[in-house]
């Protein structure tokens, strides 16, 4: 989106981050934001904020560690702030399926959506050694750790990507 942070970028009046909090923040017990720039603004909505503990930000799973370190939770549920329709239920059926996995993430019926996950705590060892090793790809560590995909069947439509201002149109149009 032009170098522009996506997750500030409005969609019909609301940012993309609020919108994704206001879908979340009924399906979870806590809400804390991972972030590595425009922090007052994320600031602003009265949630906790959270910067990336590894050097030159290595993309999303260096924001997942940072927030299994800092928190105390044993399971975290993670969901980009470019997904501006994930369903109400997303939280439940993820834990309700997850079963004896430390990690699972969503799948449309069509494809993968590594990061919106749930993940374990004891994954946190793993994560660390897998990005030191210089490895970013979310899906590969998921599926290395033994996650698997919970599907959700007939609904691509709530995990459609904000990435360029066509499908920024394309939304503001429903």
């Amino acid at each position: 989106m032009g170098g522009q942070d996506k997750g500030l970028i409005k969609l019909n009046g609301q940012s993309l981050f609020e919108r994704v909090i206001s879908k979340l923040a009924p399906q979870v017990n806590n809400v804390v934001i991972s972030a590595n720039r425009n922090i007052e603004k994320y600031q602003s909505v009265g949630f906790p904020v959270l910067s990336d503990t590894l050097p030159d930000y290595p993309g999303p799973l260096a924001g997942m560690l940072s927030a299994m370190q800092h928190l105390s939770s044993e399971w975290f549920l993670f969901c980009p702030c470019d997904t501006p329709n994930i369903p109400d239920d997303l939280a439940y059926k993820l834990w309700s399926q997850k079963g004896v996995s430390v990690s699972v993430w969503v799948n449309d019926g069509e494809r993968d959506h590594p990061t919106i996950a749930l993940l374990h705590r004891r994954i946190i060892s793993q994560l660390e050694e897998y990005l030191d090793s210089g490895e970013r790809r979310v899906m590969v560590f998921l599926r290395e750790v033994g996650g698997r995909a919970v599907v959700f069947p007939n609904q691509a439509q709530n995990f459609i990507n904000v990435n360029t201002p066509a499908d920024l149109a394309q939304w503001e149009n429903k």
